[in-house]
């Protein structure tokens, strides 16, 4: 008797189940904001990419078109021949490179001091390092000039890289992470006869690859797009980073009709940030996701 009542029961679950004509209705509104809101941040993407391959005519068409009538490589070879690209591009990894390691390794180490030892001072110090984080960048522009310019550092890759070398935010971002690490581990590596050092490089990042990857792009992006302070300390072009020699393109290409030239600049100079972004996409997320709820 039970057999025979077990279709009918898996019947009235599945209309249970079904949804309703106004349920059905709300989550296609739903599916549609959901688009809408993923189009509206991507659509500048997508027509940086288009105007990269359309002609001088076809750029200044009113009203715009939506898709090249005549795909051309014309803009992206002169925007990579007028102006020595691949120099720029070497320039800027090298900087940003750079300092990017450098982040790391100091908010590393100062993050696992701040977390997991006890010193005079120590909460006064780290929220006045957290404070910096909300001084506007160009408040600070003219000391930091003046004090590359004196040690004779302008003009060089590390003037540029100097000023960035630690970050406040990233202090800040591994503390939290590094609170969570149970206090366990690095007492039975100090009892082992592990120093400080390898505890942390051995026993504690490990534990903060969503954090490190988080900050990583974090640094990386923001030091690819600086502009500011790269055209403030460096003289001799053969050192500009790609923002700067896509300035250089602008000038060189005033004319209204040369600016999908420009276009393609920015889209090859983009390139790098993006690569970085979808390889790491799915570690940032986590990243993001568990950053900023810890104490």
């Amino acid at each position: 008797m039970s057999v025979a009542l077990a279709p009918r029961r898996g019947a009235v679950s599945t209309r249970q189940r079904a949804l309703s004509p106004r349920q059905r209705l709300n989550k296609a509104v739903l599916y549609v904001m959901l688009a809408i809101v993923a189009i509206i941040p991507l659509f500048p993407l997508y027509w940086l990419l288009i105007s990269a391959f359309k002609t001088p005519a076809e750029f200044s068409q009113v009203p715009p078109t939506w898709f090249p009538a005549a795909p051309t490589l014309d803009p992206l070879i002169t925007a990579l021949t007028e102006v020595p690209f691949a120099q720029s591009m070497l320039n800027s990894l090298i900087i940003v490179g750079g300092s990017t390691i450098s982040v790391l390794v100091t908010s590393i180490l100062a993050g696992y001091v701040f977390a997991k030892h006890t010193f005079r001072g120590k909460n006064v110090l780290f929220w006045g390092v957290v404070a910096t984080m909300f001084l506007p960048p160009v408040v600070t522009l003219v000391p930091l000039y003046y004090l590359v310019t004196t040690m004779g550092l302008d003009d060089s890759y590390l003037g540029v890289m100097l000023p960035w070398l630690a970050n406040a935010f990233g202090i800040f971002l591994m503390r939290q992470f590094i609170s969570d690490v149970p206090d366990e581990i690095i007492e039975a590596a100090r009892v082992d006869g592990a120093g400080e050092f390898r505890i942390v490089w051995q026993f504690v990042v490990p534990m903060l690859k969503p954090a490190v990857v988080t900050l990583a792009v974090f640094m990386f992006v923001y030091g690819w797009n600086n502009f500011i302070w790269p055209l403030s300390i460096l003289k001799s072009e053969a050192l500009y980073p790609v923002v700067l020699t896509i300035n250089r393109l602008m000038s060189y290409t005033m004319s209204f009709e040369y600016q999908n030239v420009v276009i393609a600049g920015a889209l090859v100079a983009s390139i790098p940030t993006l690569l970085v972004f979808l390889v790491a996409q799915r570690v940032f997320v986590q990243g993001i996701a568990s950053s900023g709820i810890k104490g």
